[in-house]
């Protein structure tokens, strides 16, 4: 079976799209193409629907991928293995996504700033809709520097930087240092490319998650928690404001 195009690598805002169904098996499916992400990185896979040329609706719960880079779709019921080889409509849940893309643009941010000003690597990472949270391998941070780093962090977001994704091969990737920012999970690696994610002006890592156009879209930050994770292990819990609706 072929591999599913990943049209959320070209356009994170691709909220919809018709695909071909072309597996069933159990209560999940496959297509030939898909605007789910599969989950990875700590952000976790999208939910929404999939509905039939007939109308009826499926409701899509999660997704992943397996060992041949097929992306399979997690439904709360069996699907009938009729609808293989028939077109389908796969729709998000928008805000959903929405705020996963929020957080993860604003954790890239975060997560250099640590980096570059602390020397802290992430050891790990949750993204959430309503907040996030962040482990890095960090010494000597303490609590009363937290509004320092909110206004570090939030000063890049009302910086208007745009964002970009783009491929380099692995063996580039391997000399590159500088798009790191775990010791520990290793990106993936999709055909011999590793995608990068570029903040302008700001930053660029290595990461196959969705993002922002721009981090006006971000809205405002802040760390709402902290709790020591073992002797250099700190954990940030994040949030972010509601974006005014014009």
């Amino acid at each position: 079976m072929e591999t599913t195009t990943r049209l959320y690598l070209q356009d994170s805002y691709c909220f919809e799209t018709d695909a071909k169904v072309l597996a069933v098996q159990g209560n999940v499916l496959a297509f030939d193409q898909t605007c789910f992400y599969p989950g990875g990185g700590g952000q976790p896979a999208d939910e929404g629907t999939a509905t039939s040329s007939n109308g009826n609706k499926l409701e899509i719960i999660s997704a992943y991928t397996d060992q041949d880079e097929i992306i399979w779709h997690v439904c709360t019921s069996p699907p009938s293995p009729d609808l293989v080889g028939n077109p389908i409509h796969l729709s998000l849940n928008t805000e959903r996504r929405l705020a996963l893309m929020r957080h993860h643009t604003v954790l890239h941010v975060l997560n250099t700033i640590v980096l570059r000003d602390y020397a802290g690597w992430i050891t790990g990472v949750q993204i959430g809709t309503d907040y996030s949270r962040i482990d890095f391998k960090l010494e000597n941070f303490p609590s009363a520097l937290v509004p320092e780093l909110e206004d570090k962090v939030n000063a890049v977001l009302a910086g208007n930087h745009s964002l970009k994704s783009y491929t380099i091969p692995e063996g580039d990737f391997r000399q590159r240092d500088d798009l790191l920012r775990t010791l520990e999970a290793k990106p993936p690696v999709m055909y011999g490319l590793v995608r990068v994610v570029e903040i302008d002006g700001f930053d660029a890592q290595a990461c196959g998650g969705t993002h922002v156009h721009n981090t006006a879209e971000v809205g405002t930050f802040s760390i709402f928690r902290t709790d020591n994770k073992g002797r250099i292990n700190k954990r940030f819990y994040v949030k972010l404001e509601p974006l005014k609706r014009n």
